[in-house]
Formats: C-alpha cells, structure tokens, sequence
C-alpha cells in the first residue's frame, strides 16, 4: 500500500534516532536475515517451511500480483515464485501452513475498514521442488458473523486444520474469529466471533504443536495457551518484538523455539526471537518445567522468557515486582513507539480520507 510507504518511511526517520543494541549471540539460533528481492517492497505475511528448512514464504501487499515468494535466509534470495492463477490477491496480509503441508494465503485486508462484504483465502500445496511454477489455487469466500472488518492476521491450527481469522483494533477492540470446521470452496464460509482482543493485530501464528498462538501489533505481541476448548489464558503480559519500521508480521521457527518477526519495506530484515520458560510451546518444556524456570531465573534471564531482541522495549505495563528488563535505552523508545505511532495512524486516516473523496 502506498500508503504504508510513506509511513514507513516516516518511520525509519524517527527510529534513527534510537541506538540499536547489539544482538546477543545464541549458539544454534537462526540468523537475521535480509529480503534481497527488490520486487518484495511489502512483505506482509511470513511462514517458515519445513519441507525446505531455512526457506520462509512471503508476498507483497495490495497490487503486487498474485504471487508467492519462498525466500532462503542464508542468502536472502528468493529460490521460487509461485503465481497465483486467477488470484485477484486484492489486500493479501497473511500466509499460514496448514497440517496438510498447503500454504494458506489470507485476502483479508480492508482498508475501508468493512468496505467489502467478502475477503478471500487462497490454499495451494508446497511444492516439492522449489522452482518458478503457475499454479490454481483452492479458494474460499469468508464473512464474519458480525458484518465485515479489516484484519491481518490469518492462522491455521496445526493439528485440526481449523482456520482462524484475528481482526484490527479500531473503533472496537480486535476480535479472534474461528472457521467452520471445513473450509468450503462452494459455499461461503462463516467465521464465528469467539473473542475480544485488545491489539491492534498486524499478524499471528501457531506452534507447530498447536500450544501456543502468538498475535503482533506494530510494537507489542501477546502470546496464548491454546487448549481443546480454544483460546486460553495469555501466557504473560507483553512479549519482547523488535523495532521495525512496519512490523508485519510473525512466525514460529518449524522447532518452535524462536519466532521470526518481519516488517515491510524494501529490503527489509527479519529477526529471530528465542523463546524460553512458559513462552516455549507445551512439547518443549521440560519435566522437571518448575525448576527450569527458576533455573533461568537464577542465570538472570529475561522474567518475560524471551532474549531482548536487538531495539526492543519492555513491557510499559509491567505489574509490581515484574522484571520490566528497562536499558538505558527504554524512555526513548517509548517516545519513538507514541510518536511513531501517532504518525503512521494520522497519515493512514489522511491519505485514506482523501482516497474516498475522489
């Protein structure tokens, strides 16, 4: 979107003005890695492969075209591109793996904030081979059970193939919405309003066990016990993200130990997060999870349970006797975070204004 170029940019602005710290080095994490694709200006959605390990798929925003982008992040190069045919790929936000090893792309952007009485999904299978290829994909027409709304944020629960849908904030608070069972390719498909969120959600994912679900704002990300009954209880109160120029988007690594954060810009970096303590999904934790804990506690581990990613801010919220993980950095970045954000919303309302006038 033009638009969030143009925020983007005044972002990259303001944020130079905060001093990056340096990465802390984690033997076997994976590395940050740069989107070398110039045709990749607005990465909107991420998912990492575990068919092809180290490659994540991606794709642009609104008006790029109908294609699929699978990325390798020892290089940064893009080895395939698929072409969506008959994809008209109007507001495409996010991209999810499904049990079935297919890729699940979400139509579901809304600029007009419920313009449209329908959004799309787009499912196709992972290839085999990684090479240039046109294929057609399966496509499934959404409503919400409560009239139309904008949202980023699509994910498929590994395990029951369940397809779910996390709208923005805006006049309301954010709102999880859950898929029939099966998606249809015939019918139109009802999402149903299972509960309020609230976050201004850019993009989320699941575990690959199915255990954790985490949801990305901008600047903060929570993160959710997922249980047979659905959304549990939210681990703790603010995860750690880095500072991006328009963080977008977000995946768990195929082991579940790191999250993957991504922004849009051209050339724009994506940055791995260790996971640690209850943030790790249920099939990592160890027996003995309680002494573990204390254990990294006692090593002076983050309380939050994530290594600080280079830039990040703490939780503003934190209770009494929580661990804020404040640097000397900290009110600067508060500062960037309120102003940064009351830029890109005033430019976003104005340049929308002026679209709906013409």
């Amino acid at each position: 979107m033009t638009v969030w170029s143009a925020a983007a940019g005044v972002m990259s602005a303001v944020l130079l003005a905060v001093p990056a710290a340096p990465a802390v080095a984690v033997e076997g994490a994976p590395e940050p890695f740069v989107i070398e694709d110039e045709r990749i200006t607005e990465s909107s959605g991420l998912a990492a492969s575990v068919r092809h390990p180290g490659v994540y798929w991606t794709h642009n925003d609104s008006g790029y075209g109908p294609y699929l982008y699978a990325v390798d992040s020892a290089t940064g190069r893009t080895v395939a591109t698929l072409t969506l045919q008959g994809a008209e790929m109007r507001d495409v936000e996010a991209i999810h793996f499904g049990p079935d090893g297919a890729l699940y792309v979400g139509d579901i952007g809304d600029n007009f904030d419920g313009g449209w009485d329908e959004v799309w999904i787009y499912r196709v299978p992972e290839p085999e081979m990684l090479a240039d290829a046109t294929v057609v994909p399966d496509v499934y027409r959404v409503r919400y059970d409560d009239g139309p709304r904008d949202a980023e944020s699509l994910m498929v629960h590994p395990e029951t193939g369940r397809v779910y849908i996390a709208s923005k904030k805006r006049k309301e608070p954010g709102a999880l919405y859950a898929g029939p069972e099966t998606l249809s390719t015939t019918e139109v498909n009802t999402f149903e309003r299972v509960a309020d969120i609230d976050l201004w959600m850019t993009d989320g994912a699941f575990s690959p066990d199915g255990t954790r679900l985490v949801l990305r704002g901008y600047f903060t990300a929570h993160m959710y016990r997922w249980t047979d009954e659905g959304l549990g209880e939210r681990v703790q109160r603010q995860l750690l993200v880095p500072v991006q120029p328009q963080g977008e988007s977000v995946t768990f690594t195929p082991d579940g130990r790191y999250l993957m954060y991504g922004s849009e810009g051209e050339g724009s970096e994506v940055v791995p997060v260790e996971l640690k303590g209850e943030l790790l999904p249920e099939s990592l934790h160890p027996a003995d999870g309680a002494a573990d804990g204390a254990a990294d506690g006692a090593d002076g581990a983050d309380t939050d349970g994530a290594e600080a990613p280079p830039g990040a801010g703490s939780d503003p919220e934190a209770a009494p006797g929580e661990t804020s993980g404040e640097s000397e950095t900290f009110p600067r970045l508060v500062v960037v975070f309120a102003l940064g954000t009351v830029l890109v919303v005033a430019l976003r309302r104005l340049l929308f204004s002026r679209s709906r006038s013409r």
